[in-house]
């Protein structure tokens, strides 16, 4: 999967040195090919399924790399070229590096500033002690199905899936909940937590990396003053971004200068943020959603607003599409260790249970029953889907058995959820209303 070669800031790896000279592939033909079936995928889908289209992409090339294994294991069929393809990829990067803060900025630009507020204190709970208490949750349920099957987990490292499984994906959600005519208070609490919770997960998954792969000696007060300080000052960075860049909106009424403005805050609040030592994640959203509130009421022509929601809605759907294919593309060169599938389909139950806990929990605490509509609690358990940010964070572990079984574990749960419950959702919902 690391080939030696020319590497990219996007995490493109090309090698010239593991294949002959009639299967060397370049950048320019994995981005032709990734494209090409991202977009035929996306035909497929619209003219034929009518899927969510996230999961139709990744269940396609999920698919299609299935067959793939199957005539690699099964036949004489040479798939070198493929593998090569699929391997040029550093998927972690990829995602982290490059999509990721492009993807938050266009989630934020979107958020119904009004609905948010009316949620926020449900939202601030459910992306952070929420997050936690699923992480902790998880990992105590996970540690105890590794007991009782004999493997080799640790509970700090049972407690880092809970930490890389906790963020949710709120890519295909959103579209099955409007198309279900979910209530718009239900959609609001699952966007804004998507939103903010991919940063919380981030620094507490960085927090427990040092005690599990460094071996680091760590206390629960050091712990949680790291998490503070790239948590808070993630975000106050961000504020502070996106302000300067609302400065610099309100100076011009040239709309493509004010989406160039845009595109800069996005990737230079999260580049910031990182090489600072906060989250890039939180910094990213803060400014997307300060563009989003003072930016487009008091900085933005009409034009200029109908403009940049176009461009950010399309570069959004493109990057989905990518990633969820690639998602898909990726079981090619990962390497799972079926040994543990049973504490990989354990991990599917033990995720559930956690999301059932933590959001249950919060609703409580903010108004039970009273101020939310009927079926809130099973529609937020059941609609929290993971997706390409777990899979970028195990990946981003060191080599060797702890990474394979906690990918074996991630994998399960992704395709679980996003083909089992992703697929059964908008029902769940219509039932609910």
């Amino acid at each position: 999967m690391h080939g030696v070669g020319a590497l990219s800031c996007w995490g493109w790896q090309v090698s010239s040195q593991n294949a002959p000279e009639s299967h060397a592939v370049t950048l320019t033909d994995f981005l032709a090919l990734t494209i090409s079936l991202a977009a035929f995928a996306t035909f497929v889908n619209h003219r034929f399924l009518h899927l969510p289209p996230t999961i139709a992409l990744m269940a396609m090339a999920l698919a299609g790399s299935l067959v793939v294994l199957g005539l690699i294991r099964f036949t004489s069929f040479d798939a070198r070229n493929v593998v090569d393809l699929v391997g040029m990829i550093d998927f972690r990067m990829v995602l982290l590096d490059g999509i990721l803060p492009f993807l938050l900025f266009a989630g934020a630009l979107h958020v119904d500033m009004r609905r948010l507020r009316d949620q926020r204190l449900a939202i601030v709970l459910l992306a952070t002690v929420g997050v936690v208490i699923a992480a902790g949750v998880c990992g105590a349920l996970v540690w105890a199905a590794a007991l009782a099957l004999n493997a080799p987990l640790t509970f700090p490292q049972a407690l880092l899936f809970g930490a890389l499984i906790a963020p949710t994906d709120p890519i295909a959600v959103i579209g099955i909940l409007r198309g279900a005519k979910a209530p718009e208070s239900l959609e609001a609490l699952m966007s804004g937590e998507s939103l903010v919770n991919d940063g919380v997960g981030v620094v507490l998954f960085v927090a427990l990396v040092g005690i599990v792969v460094g071996g680091e000696p760590a206390s629960a007060t050091q712990i949680a003053g790291e998490f503070a300080i790239e948590a808070i000052g993630g975000v106050a960075f961000g504020l502070l971004v996106g302000w300067v860049g609302y400065l610099l909106l309100r100076e011009v009424d040239d709309y493509p200068v004010e989406i160039f403005v845009t595109l800069a805050l996005a990737a230079g609040s999260y580049a910031a943020a990182n090489a600072l030592h906060m989250s890039g994640a939180l910094a990213v959203v803060a400014a997307g959603l300060v563009v989003a509130s003072v930016g487009r009421q008091r900085g933005m022509s009409e034009v200029t607003r109908g403009q940049l929601d176009s461009f950010w809605e399309i570069v959004d759907e493109m990057l989905n599409a990518i990633l969820f294919m690639l998602v898909g593309l990726e079981i090619l060169v990962v390497a799972l260790d079926y040994r543990y599938l049973g504490l990989a389909l354990t991990a599917i139950g033990a995720v559930l249970v956690s999301r059932w806990v933590s959001v249950g929990m919060v609703l409580q605490a903010t108004g039970g029953s009273k101020r939310y509509a009927r079926g809130t609690l099973a529609v937020l358990t059941w609609g929290g889907l993971r997706g390409a940010i777990s899979i970028a964070l195990v990946l981003s572990l060191p080599s060797g058995e702890l990474r394979a079984t906690l990918l074996t574990m991630t994998y399960a749960v992704v395709v679980f959820s996003l083909l089992v419950q992703g697929l059964t959702l908008g029902k769940l919902v219509r039932a609910t209303r």
